[in-house]
């Protein structure tokens, strides 16, 4: 009689887990046919899998928060807001909002190792509901925010000419209205009223790319063209991230630090440019009257949220894969800077442009600024017609538009790919269910993002960008999230680092994450930001993970632990 392999008792999940694995290897008594290595590896569970380094935590995290509202958004805010007084409500937000909240999520995805759902299971099962709103949200975004890349790609096809497709009038789908405002001359006026006249790089976005409907309730045809650049979009995608870190990892040393090449040259062209000095002058020089203006903080604080990629749960998602131990403080501090200095300088490479491009028209800077696609897609193209090799120069802008959104939506669709995966490890981590998981996410998000790429799609794209994704839902999150740390769950809990995982009888202590800062112990700081203060009063016991002690050892209960739980010993008064 062969004796059979001890299992181990007393905590059923472990034993449950050791009988899977000795079914897989075969054993468990004499005679049983061993089971074929393609049926182990599907029927295995699959490990969660990490970051192979910092860097890649540290360029996946850029990727995602350094995306299209830096170019074409902060910029026009600055202006619209008072200039370099706008500076001022930024950074009270950047303070005030923006590093804690991005503490508090990245620190909650190390700490736990889990997905945006699953982490608050974790922490609090009540508010369990934060995580399925921001993966609501986040949904929301994967659909709308790759259109964008479409539209980039379609632009970038038609950079491969001697001249611009945009650049003049008398394509198929110019008007008799169509003006080519740089040639006008005083024998143009008996043929177009200048109040009625169109720019050829107008006409080029609204008929030629959008073929723009007269509202909403005309949805017209679908956009075979957008549509195909859509699905391009999608597979780049896809291919991204089907392999989870291994290939997200990897692709991100390019996709994150290519605009940044192309950011610095099309900056040093901006800068050289006659008229340039005008636009940067105009992109900072302060109005402090509008600091009165409440608008002017509404826009600095949802500029934040929205830029840092907060309340989206993509934070929480790639913290999730690093070390136990790693100093995700100093990380977040380093990434926060570098967001907000990105946006800073990318003013001057986009002001200095439409300066120029003032200065040829002879019109004042204001009627030139734009925001959003109409920055990207009219001002910018209009401006780059003006300059010599403007065919090199619209090929390098709108692949840095390209890369900077390709990286911020393949990390959004991980973060939900994630989020579901930890949900259901048993299904989704076996064979190649994950990989199809990633592929009926995206199939589904490109059907359903087509409905925006019709005659009509530019009014559901607008309705997505306005309600979606930005305002008022992501702080609404937001509050939440620091009620859910802050007093339910408890920052005196979160300090030192024990939590009480639902039907896991222990206290898994919090790592090492580096947190020196003075201004964490401040009272007001936990009770407003308890991001800021996570981690005080975490012993320094080097770099290794801490023992997890058992709820029923009566030395590491916490009314035994001392100071180092937040409370005084019983002999010391």
């Amino acid at each position: 009689m062969t004796a059979e392999k001890a299992l181990p008792l007393g905590n059923g999940k472990a034993a449950e887990e050791a009988r899977e694995s000795e079914v897989l290897s075969g054993g468990g008594g004499g005679g049983g046919g061993a089971v074929s290595a393609r049926d182990k590896r599907d029927k295995a569970v699959h490990e969660r899998g990490h970051w192979n380094n910092k860097v890649e935590f540290v360029l996946s995290v850029a990727g995602e928060i350094i995306g299209l509202g830096n170019v074409w958004r902060f910029p026009y805010l600055c202006y619209k807001n008072g200039g370099g007084a706008f500076l001022i409500p930024y950074v009270v937000f950047f303070i005030c909002c923006g590093i804690p909240v991005f503490f508090l999520e990245t620190a909650l995805g190390q700490f736990t190792s889990e997905g945006g759902i699953t982490c608050w299971r974790k922490v609090c099962p009540l508010f369990e509901g934060i995580g399925y709103a921001t993966q609501v949200i986040e949904a929301h975004l994967n659909v709308y925010y790759i259109i964008i890349l479409a539209w980039a790609i379609f632009y970038l096809s038609n950079c491969f000419a001697t001249e611009l497709p945009w650049a003049t009038c008398g394509h198929e789908w110019n008007t008799e209205n169509c003006v080519e405002f740089q040639k006008l001359n005083a024998t143009n006026h008996s043929h177009v009223s200048l109040q009625n006249a169109t720019s050829p790089v107008m006409e080029f976005w609204e008929r030629r790319v959008l073929a723009i409907s007269d509202g909403i309730e005309h949805i017209g045809d679908l956009r075979w063209e957008l549509a195909l650049c859509l699905l391009a979009a999608w597979t780049i995608c896809y291919f991204c991230i089907w392999k989870g870190t291994k290939s997200t990892g990897k692709v991100v040393y390019v996709t994150a630090t290519f605009p940044y090449v192309m950011l610095l040259i099309l900056l040093i062209r901006g800068v050289t440019l006659p008229g340039a000095s005008e636009g940067v002058k105009f992109y900072l020089y302060p109005d402090l009257s509008r600091l009165s203006d409440p608008q002017v903080w509404v826009d600095a604080g949802t500029q934040i949220f929205f830029s840092y990629a907060i309340c989206l749960g993509c934070l929480t998602a790639l913290g999730s894969y690093n070390n136990y131990n790693n100093n995700c403080y100093r990380d977040c501090i380093m990434l926060c800077c570098l967001n907000s200095g990105t946006s800073f300088v990318a003013g001057f490479a986009i002001f200095s442009v439409l300066g120029f491009m003032a200065y040829e028209q002879g019109v004042p800077i204001a009627e030139v600024a734009e925001s959003g696609p109409g920055l990207a897609f009219i001002a910018y193209p209009k401006a780059v017609t003006m300059m010599p090799l403007s065919p090199l120069w619209a090929t390098l802008f709108f692949m840095m538009l390209i890369f900077l959104g390709l990286d911020s939506q393949f990390v959004c669709v991980e973060s939900l790919v994630t989020a579901v995966v930890d949900m259901y490890p048993k299904v989704f981590r076996r064979g190649y269910r994950r990989e199809l998981l990633i592929l009926a996410l995206s199939v589904t998000s490109y059907f359903l993002g087509l409905v925006m790429l019709t005659e009509g799609g530019m009014y559901i794209f607008q309705l997505f960008d306005s309600y979606a994704a930005s305002g008022m839902c992501l702080l609404f999150v937001a509050i939440f999230e620091c009620i859910c740390i802050g007093w339910v769950y408890g920052h005196l809990h979160f300090l030192p680092g024990q939590i009480q995982a639902p039907q896991v009888q222990q206290r898994v202590h919090l790592p090492r994450l580096g947190l020196r800062h003075r201004l964490a112990h401040g009272p007001v700081l936990h009770a407003l930001h308890p991001g800021l203060g996570l981690h005080q009063g975490v012993e320094d016991r080097g770099d290794t993970a801490r023992e997890i002690p058992q709820v029923d050892d009566p030395q590491r209960r916490p009314e035994n632990a001392g100071h180092a739980w937040g409370r005084p010993t019983d002999g010391g008064g």
